[in-house]
């Protein structure tokens, strides 16, 4: 805020000229009288536009209010408050580089505007240029500043001189290879300086040796802004991601390194390498997605062929084939895949539900058991996996009573061909008439009505689902007082022949 000025008359015209005062001319008043713009030889159009633009820039209104300062020095390019009023503006919307191109013109016109100078000062120092800071520091002191402005530039001046401390001893420990002391003596100065894309770039440069890519990753995007054509920057955040698994954000970064120069080598190296395995990892997540598993297997098999060298695309092409092994029903080769997976992450939530859901396959209901509550440590609200686990229970107490699939011998999995044909080769086996001694007769006789209702209900797709999911539909009947059928005594039914077409039960007995 410009002091009220008291001048005379005589002297006021020429003050105005020679410091070409940007400012409303009731600000200026000479001998207790207002001035008018004319009287000041301020452009009466620039007044307006500055007018405008300070109200505009109080309501917030950022864009509007830079288009008006615009206009402003278009009117007087030497109007050093406009200047001043437009930086303002730049640093409210993040332009620090417009904004200190501003000041500097300030400063250019008008050598004693210790506020513009002050300004200037701090923003040097949050870029790390610490000799142009502490010069602009010192200069504020030289001119008589303000009490609250001699406080400030002190205070920063001190602040530049403890940044370029820290900086001396991180360059220090950098040539030592001491990567975590450097880490740390940045973290101060990046406080500060925290434009200087520099210092971010050896910092995220220091946590790739230190082994922690990830953390890179965030100061090289903040560098990727702060330099323009920051190619570099670009590339290494590209190369992060991919190592890291993330090759859709690889592609996407290192798309914005070819934006900006299309003949980049590295880059465009990179990319063809990044676009071909991303397009196979999508290729075989359509696949998956449509049910056709071989195939995404096969595809997935040529993604670990893409990129032997990065053991995460291995792993979690092993992971996808696991899935896929799983869902096509191939149990014992999915336990398999899916243990080397977990022995590499023991953690990893899908390749536990996947081996869960072989092991239900396989009948291991414990181990499925211990998968899902596993899981479900890791992932406590996937519905997914609270129903398979519930379902595992379900089928663990089922196992403990009678398995119609034991009884026949066939796995979960068992086709109705396969089912009808175990039925047929064990009513053969234990038909009742094949044994002559009373003791043998009645295990047959038991075990022939067991191998009857396994086949009563797992060929029938109502009654099979219901035993699938832990259900015994034949107890079901019983609870429900119809009665279960097979548990009736032999001599109930003698002379029941199993190779014809009917008996007398409501279920029909026959190799058909």
């Amino acid at each position: 805020m410009l002091h009220l000025l008291e001048l005379d008359p005589e002297t006021h015209s020429s003050w105005c000229s020679s410091f070409r005062v940007g400012v409303i001319c009731s600000h200026i008043v000479v001998l207790g009288r207002s001035l008018t713009g004319a009287e000041c030889g301020i452009n009466a159009e620039v007044e307006k536009e500055l007018e405008m633009g300070k109200k505009l820039l109080a309501a917030g209104q950022l864009a509007d209010a830079l288009s008006h300062f615009h206009a402003a020095i278009e009117g007087d390019s030497d109007n050093y408050f406009a200047y001043y009023r437009r930086a303002t503006v730049y640093l409210a919307m993040g332009k620090s580089k417009a904004a200190i191109r501003d000041l500097s013109k300030v400063v250019e016109l008008k050598q004693d505007f210790t506020s513009a100078r002050l300004q200037r000062g701090n923003l040097l120092l949050k870029q790390g240029k610490f000799d142009e800071a502490e010069d602009d520091f010192k200069r504020v002191l030289q001119s008589n500043p303000s009490d609250k402005e001699q406080t400030e530039a002190r205070t920063q001046l001190m602040k530049s001189d403890e940044m370029q401390r820290l900086h001396s001893q991180a360059q220090a420990a950098y040539l030592e290879g001491d990567y975590y002391t450097v880490i740390g003596f940045l973290d101060e100065i990046l406080d500060v300086c925290v434009w200087d894309a520099e210092l971010r770039e050896l910092r995220a440069e220091c946590y790739i040796k230190e082994g922690e890519p990830g953390k890179a990753v965030s100061d090289l995007k903040a560098a990727a802004k702060l330099k323009s054509d920051n190619t570099e920057a670009f590339h290494k955040i590209s190369t992060i991601y991919y190592q890291l698994g993330e090759h859709e954000l690889s592609l996407s970064e290192v798309r914005e390194c070819l934006k900006l120069d299309q003949d980049h080598k590295e880059c465009f190296s990179h990319y063809k390498q990044v676009k071909k395995l991303n397009k196979q990892i999508l290729s075989a997540e359509e696949l998956i997605q449509e049910g056709r598993y071989q195939d995404a297997i096969d595809k997935y098999e040529t993604v670990m062929k893409t990129e032997p060298n990065i053991a995460v695309y291995t792993t979690r092409a092993k992971e996808r084939i696991c899935h896929c092994l799983s869902k096509n029903q191939q149990s014992t080769e999915a336990i398999t895949l899916c243990t080397e997976v977990l022995r590499l992450e023991p953690e990893n939530v899908n390749a536990l539900k996947d081996r869960a859901e072989a092991y239900l396959l396989e009948e291991q209901y414990e181990e499925a058991i211990q998968d899902y509550e596993t899981a479900k440590e890791h992932n406590e609200n996937d519905q997914q996996i609270q129903e398979g686990l519930e379902k595992a229970q379900r089928l663990l107490k089922q196992s403990q009573k009678r398995d119609y699939y034991k009884i026949l011998g066939v796995k979960r999995n068992a086709r109705k061909q396969e089912i009808v044909k175990a039925y047929r080769k064990l009513a053969m086996q234990w038909h009742p008439d094949n044994f002559q001694d009373e003791e043998e007769k009645k295990k047959a006789e038991k075990r022939f009505i067991d191998i009857a209702a396994a086949k009563e209900v797992l060929t029938d797709p109502e009654m099979r689902r219901k035993f699938d999911e832990g259900e015994d539909p034949l107890d079901a009947e019983s609870q429900q007082g119809g009665g279960n059928p097979f548990h009736r005594s032999w001599n109930s039914w003698q002379g029941f022949d199993p190779f014809s077409s009917g008996g007398p039960f409501k279920f029909k007995f026959h190799f058909n």
